[in-house]
């Protein structure tokens, strides 16, 4: 599938550098929804969910919360047979409209995640890590070995769901 990504590190609820990208993946997630509505009133879709892709150099990161040395890619899946021309049209409408410093380390790019294990968090974005230690527990006791970056769909608003209804697909690649 092809995204629009943006790459950084740190602590997601703490890094201006996150938010920023945060915003700018919607920023140009909405323009190209209604870009594609303009040009076919018949399409109305929805803007799809943030994801991300989590890493550390050290796995350990993630279990004792340094969260500074996470690595991340926040990103939005872009729709089917979208051009680079329009997806371009819609970053330059956006950098008319509003000054987003995320803007400039958009990318789009494909990713392939293969067979994977999967589980669903309910709760706060805290409460993750007990969430992918049971995920990755399971996937050992499978006989599966774990590989690549873990891999979060959020399925909920924070801006309009209380965090212990906050729902979120946990993906992690395995073989």
């Amino acid at each position: 599938m092809e995204f629009l990504k943006i790459d950084g590190q740190g602590d997601p609820n703490a890094s201006q550098e996150y938010q920023e990208a945060v915003e700018a993946l919607y920023a140009v997630a909405f323009q190209l929804k209604s870009a594609i509505k303009g040009r076919d009133p018949e399409i109305d879709s929805l803007v799809p969910p943030l994801e991300g892709l989590w890493w550390a150099e050290d796995v350990e990161a993630f279990t004792t919360g340094d969260k500074d040395a996470w690595f991340w890619t926040a990103m939005i899946v872009l729709p089917d047979d979208v051009s680079e021309e329009l997806i371009q049209e819609c970053i330059d409408g956006v950098k008319q409209k509003k000054d987003l410093p995320g803007l400039v380390r958009m990318r789009v790019g494909r990713y392939h995640e293969a067979l994977s294990v999967q589980i669903m968090h309910i709760g706060p974005y805290a409460d993750v890590g007990s969430t992918v230690e049971k995920l990755h527990a399971f996937a050992v006791d499978k006989g599966y070995r774990l590989r690549g970056k873990y891999h979060e769909i959020y399925l909920s608003d924070p801006n309009r769901t209380a965090p212990d209804k906050l729902k979120t697909i946990i993906r992690q690649p395995v073989e």
